[in-house]
């Protein structure tokens, strides 16, 4: 297991070492509480402590441990879903706003690489938008002319033009678009949290987050009895672990795919690439040593817990990009991690719904760099000033009428979850498990989630999600329970990995922890 609680490891998780904080063992009061600490966290964290608020950030596992150091950090700021999309369910104004809000974030990244001079590889490159193997020229074309209308409509830079150096591709119509960027997330966040540290700002680790008692003071009670009294409180934890529904129902999870393979340096131009398939591929380069660089390719994404074929999608994404790079060598890592996709493709950050002193920032829907690092720019405003220019834009409690057809699309797998429990299990007794793999069984009119570790000891738990009971599937790549209806997960022993869950899958104790084919061989 690596720091996140999964079984593989990125290209950023092989070359960096994680911050160092303790745990919470006593009480602090603050003016600003941050609960998570990737990229959103941290970004909100550091943007009010340079504002001169008392801050304490905490996250239930180690700082830089989820999902931001499972990024690819494509530091782009046009719409993930398509500029033409985004205007189509938005409306030009506030697209426009989100393009403009998504630039302002990479713009700032920019400036605190320089200010604080932060050896993390940041550049500025162009990005190329390509037509997917199976289109034909003139489907190529009208995408194309789509986006370059629509991007003219929000006010991003993008030109025509005529192939990228991808086999196959070289005179493809393509779209390019300049001004974009990327880095080395880890050692970026890093810089970020010593000089926090230095402005007086707190950071623990391992300290979850167990009740919110909300109020004109927060009050965070935190595993281990401590508690943290605050006039405002962050959620940025990936999915919120705040409210129950409100905000879940309008997002929904999905696991990417990425691996990280070694290129003769020079053998391909330093850019970021995504095709127009659905779901689509994205790859960029990350400086090596010596004369290798190493090419990042991703892609492959479903619903979260609604496949568990993980080998296969890395052999296909492994084949796509041998297919377009020739020169590729030996894989370096792979690895997954998830990503919360909104209903209009725009995150959830400001106020938490029905609150003044509570805010959140969820739904990356696939950028979830430029989002978080907006997320510092949008909640210190509206802490600090009581506004921010691109408040609407993000703000948790809309709902688009011109989503709706998304919003019955995602929630649709809540009830598909909700019909598996008149069905069979997956698996008969413990006995049919392998280290490693995982599944259902059912236990009279129960269903269980008995997985079997890589070292061989068996867990059994309730198979129902402890934020709203949805059913966990097993992730046998990241050996972990999925929960595909809001994005909760869990380790083999039941803990949580990811919320918006804040509790253990129930039975997570020693006396669950044993091989439970002696009462189960005649479940069915």
């Amino acid at each position: 297991m690596n720091v996140s609680g999964e079984a593989t490891t990125s290209l950023w998780m092989k070359d960096t070492e994680f911050p160092s904080a303790r745990k919470l063992d006593r009480d602090e009061r603050c003016e600003v509480a941050v609960v998570g600490a990737g990229i959103a966290g941290v970004s909100i964290a550091y943007e009010l402590a340079l504002a001169g608020r008392s801050v304490v950030l905490i996250d239930r596992g180690p700082l830089l441990g989820g999902m931001t150091s499972r990024t690819t950090a494509h530091l782009a700021p046009i719409c993930d879903d398509g500029l033409s999309e985004l205007v189509k369910i938005r409306g030009e104004e506030l697209a426009r706003g989100f393009q403009e809000s998504q630039q302002a974030a990479v713009d700032r990244i920019e400036r605190h690489v320089k200010e604080l001079g932060i050896d993390c590889d940041f550049r500025r490159l162009d990005g190329f938008l390509f037509p997917a193997a199976w289109m034909d020229a003139d489907e190529a074309g009208k995408v194309c002319e789509e986006e370059y209308k629509a991007a003219g409509k929000v006010g991003a830079t993008v030109e025509h033009g005529k192939g990228v150096p991808l086999k196959g591709h070289e005179s493809a119509q393509v779209l390019r678009y300049p001004n974009q960027a990327t880095f080395h997330p880890l050692k970026y966040l890093r810089t970020l949290l010593a000089d926090f540290e230095k402005r007086g700002g707190k950071m623990f680790a391992d300290s979850a987050v167990t009740e919110i008692e909300e109020g004109q003071e927060v009050r965070l009670h935190v595993e281990g009895g401590a508690t943290i009294i605050a006039d405002n409180v962050i959620f940025a934890t990936n999915s919120p672990i705040n409210t129950v529904a409100a905000i879940h129902s309008k997002m929904a999870p999905y696991r990417t795919y990425a691996m990280a393979m070694e290129l003769p340096k020079g053998s391909l131009p330093d850019a970021l690439y995504w095709d127009m398939d659905d779901p689509y591929h994205y790859v960029r380069l990350h400086p090596g040593t010596g004369n290798l660089d190493y090419l990042i390719a991703g892609g492959c994404d479903h619903k979260s817990g609604e496949a568990d074929d993980g080998e296969a999608r890395f052999d296909a994404l492994e084949a796509w990009i041998r297919a377009l790079v020739p020169d590729l060598g030996a894989e370096t890592t792979r690895w997954s991690g998830q990503v919360l996709d909104t209903i209009d493709y725009c995150g959830f950050i400001g106020r938490s719904p029905g609150s003044n002193n509570v805010f959140i920032s969820t739904g990356d829907s696939g950028q979830g760099m430029t989002h978080g690092a907006l997320a510092g720019l949008l909640i210190r405003d509206l802490i600090v000033d009581g506004s921010s220019p691109w408040e609407d834009v993000y703000a948790p409690d809309r709902t688009p009428p011109s989503a709706l057809a998304n919003y019955i699309n995602e929630n649709l797998t809540a009830v598909r979850n909700f019909a598996e429990r008149l069905l069979p299990g997956e698996i008969g007794s413990a006995d049919d498990l392998n280290p490693g793999e995982g599944g259902i069984l059912r236990h009279l009119l129960s269903k269980l989630a008995v997985c079997r570790d890589q070292s061989g000891q068996v867990h059994t738990h309730s198979a129902s999600c402890t934020h709203l009971g949805c059913l966990v599937h097993w992730n046998s790549t990241e050996q972990c329970w999925d929960c595909p209806c809001h994005g909760s997960q869990f380790a083999p022993d039941g803990t949580v990995l990811n919320g918006p869950a804040i509790l253990s899958l129930s039975g997570c104790d020693a006396a669950a922890d044993r091989d439970p084919t002696d009462d189960t061989k005649s479940a069915t």
